[in-house]
């Protein structure tokens, strides 16, 4: 996993519409960079769908939202219209974005060792630098007293950045 205050890795991958997208397209810009594991399924669904609902609040951040998966760029535009997203999603199919910043390795479910998609999220900086990063999210958590939805810790630290 790559640590806060570093250079973001560099990346160059399609989006939906099978156009390149690159970190260096959106300089100047706080990046809310994350990855999930496949399109249409339940929690990969309820973030791509909570970071949409909030895409008012992290424009007004000056926030762009950028969701990359190995899923191919048409399997990407399904689920946007499925879905009615309105965030990007990048196609990483061989999976060299995801190992740049530790979000591919090993995984173990119900006792099984396997390798697949670590969720994470990354703020990076207008600069380019990593701000902050979150390893093995959960997309919400149940309290006591209601839901946390990830999509708005992320958003509360990015506003903290921001007042930095």
């Amino acid at each position: 996993m790559i640590t806060t205050e570093t250079d973001a890795p560099d990346f160059c991958l399609e989006n939906q519409d099978d156009k390149e997208v690159s970190l260096k397209d959106n300089k100047g810009k706080w990046i809310v960079l994350y990855f999930y594991p496949k399109d249409n399924t339940s929690g990969c669904t309820k973030e791509a769908c909570d970071f949409t609902e909030s895409l008012k609040d992290y424009k007004k951040l000056n926030a762009v939202i950028i969701g990359v998966s190995p899923d191919s760029t048409e399997l990407h535009r399904r689920f946007i219209e499925k879905q009615n997203l309105g965030i990007t999603l990048l196609s990483d199919p061989d999976k060299k974005v995801h190992k740049a910043y530790g979000a591919w390795g090993m995984k173990k479910n119900y006792g099984k060792e396997y390798e697949g998609v670590i969720r994470s999220t990354f703020i990076i900086s207008p600069d380019g630098k990593i701000a902050e990063t979150w390893s093995k999210v959960k997309v919400r958590v149940k309290r006591k007293d209601g839901e946390t939805r990830h999509v708005d810790v992320v958003k509360e630290r990015l506003k903290e950045l921001q007042n930095e």
